[in-house]
């Protein structure tokens, strides 16, 4: 049983599965350092210094009752909050990474498959039989389906 363990976890798709996820999870983290870091603060800036983190809704006051400066005075005030700020930076993040992953990822990989597909043309191996239609070897004089001679 250990053995066919040892063959399944070194099977070439599986070691693979694991490292596109490591990967994908370390390009995930600077993806959201990008945007958090780099995206959001001139666009918070341009919208009049606004911090999407500290971006919120109150929904039960804590103690002390608010108003809260920031997502942390109000955390720490036991106050019960939707954080769309942060679902702002999520969203952000993900149309970053679709996009990266769509550029770089599938739209060469597509146009790899197209250079195969245009490749040397394949040459016709059959063809119709003029009385009964059917498919037909392209080398044939003779159809076997209703035995008429073919020129």
């Amino acid at each position: 049983m250990l053995k066919d363990f040892k063959v399944f976890i070194m099977r070439g798709s599986v070691v693979d599965m694991a490292v596109g996820i490591i990967i994908g999870a370390a390009f995930g983290t600077i993806v959201s350092s990008f945007v958090k870091d780099v995206i959001m603060p001139p666009i918070g800036l341009a919208l009049g210094k606004i911090d999407f983190a500290n971006l919120l809704v109150v929904l039960k006051q804590g103690s002390p009752v608010g108003p809260y400066d920031s997502l942390a005075a109000a955390q720490a005030a036991g106050a019960v909050t939707i954080n769309y700020g942060f679902f702002i930076n999520t969203m952000i993040t993900f149309l970053i990474i679709a996009l990266v992953v769509f550029f770089f990822i599938v739209r060469p990989i597509a146009k790899m498959q197209d250079r195969k597909k245009v490749g040397s043309p394949v040459a016709p191996i059959t063809k119709d039989c003029p009385r009964c239609f059917s498919k037909i070897n392209i080398n044939a004089t003779r159809c076997p389906n209703c035995t008429s001679e073919l020129k």
